[in-house]
């Protein structure tokens, strides 16, 4: 799964979160061990009927549910059930139906069998019951975990005129029994039969391969659903709604991609990587894809970013891009290829447990580094690499194990220590086994526990098998203990004895040090010579001889260790970094060096060098490093801008020169800015628009007023959409907050936050602004609870918070404006009260 509201959704807004003060903290999960799942029962079968009734936002459901005891004899099954009415259950014999007695307590179905079974002995048994998903999620959700109700009924009655009629379901963590009786949890496995009856105008997605469709008398159809390999519960899907189906194949098999019918056009330009996908981890693993099919689907109002059901991935809306869009580049193609390779990792292969998370979502997450790798090239599955390894940095986990035994609740594992600390843990793994014997130990790996479920210990044992190394040192290290190393490197020249010293010392303040294996370059010129070393201390040190000072030690040389490090290299190390040592990190930390010097002109001509870089991202970044209040940067960068911004292919390079070229602020670029508004790609055109209000307010007022209602995505709509919000026209209050009110629990709502209150702040209509207020709060309370340690301080430390100072100065100034006094208390209303404290 790629859940957007993650520990670092908050990120993007530069914002740093710290702990509520006063906020209880209840520590009593750190004594509880959670176990893996005892197996008491196992489920082989699994066949449902179900009929959705979208004006109850009920599912009408009858289940077979074929099991078999472990290993121990018993005459009782507990099966997991969601806030059911259960109208029967039975075991099934031959023809008959035998009724069994149970209790139910509106999460466990307790059930007495008939006899007493051993293990290897089939039972089935018969369940008649109504799912009713939103009044159990009513009754028992407390701010909500993702997809606890299991399934999701989407404008069912039709109500909201902009919206389709959807239904999606998601299952993890333990949801499916929201919908169907089962054993919900990662230990289980079963094949599935799926048969759902609905309106003839929509179409279905469940696991497996569609067996047949038949039509029945009162409008409505029935679709028959097979899957023939086992899977995890948590993996079940079934999605409903009126798509467009864009097919597509790889070697014979269906891929399909089901989108809204506005997006058909576009549909392969989004997903249509998949097929080479599917060749390329086929090839990496040793195991071709597994399953009958693969189809992808989107979903009104998901409540993550994407979920890998078996051969059934369900994306939020967000992954549908108009054309202008992808002008810019697929922005969903990391999240296909994460939510692909679970089809090997997570479901040919399953986590026993969400302790053991990393199984499943650290290879996910290092797909989009393998996938950006080969189809964009080294520099740009390095650039991914270092990002996720900033997410993880910046996330404050370093407290967290990777594999741990002990949380508050199972969806705090989702987090970016197992996401992406884990991927670049398995970074480190590929460098330091090589890449030979990295995928042929998880090809050993998969091979091995393949239809079944694995832990942390079973994937070492896999690479060890293979390398014929003992790694308990590289596990418990990195997948059983937590944080990551700071480092101070320093260096000592003695040119007398021809002798560098290299110390590398570990800062962090965890009283432990991590072992490291190194590769540490030295350079004369072009030439280097590479070394091996081990650091283990908190001080180590290295000596190696040279006859000619060396131009640069380059520690860390393939820029694979997950540290944080303060590297005391000079200005001209650096320069000879960029020009030689060569990887996209070197380049980057060699940029970020220099731009800090600028005073000095070498300083200067290496970022002005950069501008050129032979990697878009490099180039992006030199742009933004570009300090035009130094004379010689402002004066010697701007041919090299405008270069870039006639004549750039990268759409996105193009946009950013375009912006740094309006802070000169000279009207003789007014006319490329205007060419430039007019461009394919709106980050283009927004930040052209950007730059024209620099040299012609006028004109780029006039502009704003034209594109005001006319349909804009991305950096255009959010500079026209800035424009409208500072203006504070009340007229546009209805689609302003409108429209923040109908976008869906993502990070896209979470970003949109700034606008709004910029709005509320401008605006002057009291019912209006309450209203804004509401949304905002509605949206803050609507955020799981397991998350919003990371996002009430933003919302109401700063959005609610900012807006109530607004508006306590307006009423202090608007004496006797009982009005804004009104709205003063209305908002400190909606405000914890350690947030009020000074108003």
């Amino acid at each position: 799964m790629n859940k957007f509201l993650s520990a670092f959704l908050f990120l993007a807004t530069g914002y740093t979160v710290s702990a509520q003060p006063g906020a209880p903290k209840d520590t009593s999960w750190k004594k509880e061990y959670r176990e893996t799942a005892t197996r008491i029962n196992n489920l082989v079968h699994t066949k449902l009927e179900l009929k959705p009734d979208f004006s109850k936002s009920y599912v009408y459901g009858k289940a077979w549910i074929t099991l078999q005891p472990h290993f121990y004899t018993t005459d009782t099954l507990t099966l997991d059930a969601k806030g059911m009415d259960l109208k029967k259950i039975a075991l099934v014999k031959g023809s008959q139906q035998i009724p069994l007695k149970f209790s139910y307590d509106d999460f466990e179905i307790r059930i007495r069998l008939d006899r007493v079974y051993k293990a290897g002995e089939k039972y089935t048994i018969y369940i008649d019951y109504t799912a009713r998903p939103d009044e159990f999620e009513e009754k028992y959700s407390k701010g909500g975990f993702l997809g606890i109700k299991g399934l999701y009924f989407i404008n069912p009655r039709g109500e909201e005129k902009d919206k389709p009629t959807q239904i999606w379901t998601q299952g993890e963590t333990e949801s499916s029994s929201g919908w169907f009786p089962t054993i919900d949890r990662t230990n289980q496995r079963c094949t599935q039969e799926l048969t759902v009856t609905v309106d003839n105008k929509y179409v279905t997605l469940s696991n497996g391969k569609l067996v047949s469709q038949k039509k029945n008398a009162d409008g409505t159809r029935s679709d028959y659903w097979k899957m023939d390999l086992p899977h995890a519960p948590y993996l079940f899907f079934l999605g409903v709604g009126d798509y467009a189906i864009v097919k597509d194949s790889w070697k014979g098999k269906e891929v399909n991609y089901y989108v809204e019918k506005d997006y058909a056009s576009v549909a392969k330009k989004i997903f249509g990587n998949t097929p080479e996908m599917m060749t390329f981890f086929s090839k990496i693993t040793g195991v071709e894809y597994p399953w009958v099919k693969y189809s992808q689907i989107t979903g009104r109002d998901y409540v993550a970013g994407a979920m890998e059901n078996t051969t059934a991935t369900i994306h939020q809306e967000s992954a549908q891009q108009d054309a202008r869009e992808l002008v810019d580049g697929n922005n969903w193609e990391s999240t296909i290829a994460h939510e692909l390779f679970h089809q090997w990792f997570g479901d040919y292969v399953t986590t026993e447990s969400w302790s053991n998370l990393t199984l499943n979502e650290s290879f996910a997450n290092y797909s989009e580094t393998l996938w950006d790798e080969y189809k964009n090239g080294k520099d740009a599955g390095d650039a991914q690499n270092f990002q996720d390894m900033q997410n993880y940095l910046q996330s404050g986990s370093e407290k967290k194990d990777l594999v741990r035994f002990q949380y508050a609740h199972r969806e705090d594992m989702f987090d970016a220590v197992s996401y992406q600390k884990g991927g670049r843990i398995l970074h480190m793994l590929r460098h330091f086994v090589g890449d030979s014997a990295f995928f042929k130990s998880l090809n050993n790996y998969l091979t091995t526990y393949k239809f079944k479920s694995a832990e942390a210990h079973q994937l070492r044992l896999a690479f060890e098998e293979i390398t014929g190394r003992d790694l308990n040192w590289y596990f418990n290290q990195w997948y059983f203990g937590n944080g990551h190393p700071s480092v101070e490197i320093d260096y000592s020249y003695d040119d007398a004895a021809g002798k560098v010293t290299v110390f590398v010392k570990q800062t962090q303040k965890t009283g432990k040090y991590f072992t490291l294996p190194l590769a540490v370059d030295i350079y004369n010129g072009s030439s280097k010579t590479r070394h091996t070393v081990w650091s283990r201390n908190a001080v180590d040190s290295f000596t190696f001889t040279y006859s000619k000072r060396p131009d640069l030690v380059n520690v860390d040389a393939d820029k694979i260790t997950l540290w944080t490090k303060k590297d005391n290299k000079t200005l001209d190390n650096y320069i000879h970094q960029y020009k030689y040592a060569g990887n996209y990190i070197d380049r980057r930390e060699a940029i970020d060096f220099a731009s800090k010097m600028l005073d000095d002109p070498k300083a200067v001509e290496l970022v002005r060098t950069a501008l050129n870089d032979k990697y878009q991202g490099l180039r992006n970044f030199a742009i933004s490093k570009a300090d035009l209040r130094k004379e010689a940067v402002k004066t010697s960068f701007e041919p090299v801008l405008l270069q870039l911004a006639k004549t750039e292919k990268n759409s996105l390079v193009r946009a950013n020169a375009i912006q740094k070229l309006g802070e000169y602020k000279k009207t003789t670029y007014a006319e490329l800015f205007k060419s430039a508004i007019q461009d394919s790609s709106y980050t283009v055109a927004g930040n052209a628009l950007v730059a024209l209000g620099k040299v012609d307010p006028a004109a780029s007022s006039a502009i704003v007023k034209q594109l005001a209602d006319k349909p804009a995505k991305g950096a255009l709509q959010e500079v026209v959409m800035n424009e409208i919000l500072k203006s504070g026209d009340e007229n546009m209050a209805d689609k302003i907050i409108g429209d923040f009110s109908k976008m869906p629990l993502s990070q896209a709502k979470f970003q949109a936050l700034n606008g709004l209150s910029t709005y509320l702040a401008a605006i002057k209509n009291a019912e209006k602004i309450k209203w804004g207020i509401d949304e905002i709060v509605k949206f803050r309370d609507a955020i799981p609870e397991g998350f919003r340690n990371q996002t009430d301080p933003f919302i109401n430390g700063v959005v609610l918070k900012g807006l109530l100072a607004d508006k306590q100065k307006k009423s202090k100034e608007a004496t006797g404006d009982t009005q804004l006094a009104d709205l003063v208390n209305y908002i400190k209303s909606k405000m914890p009260e350690e947030d009020k404290k000074g108003f």
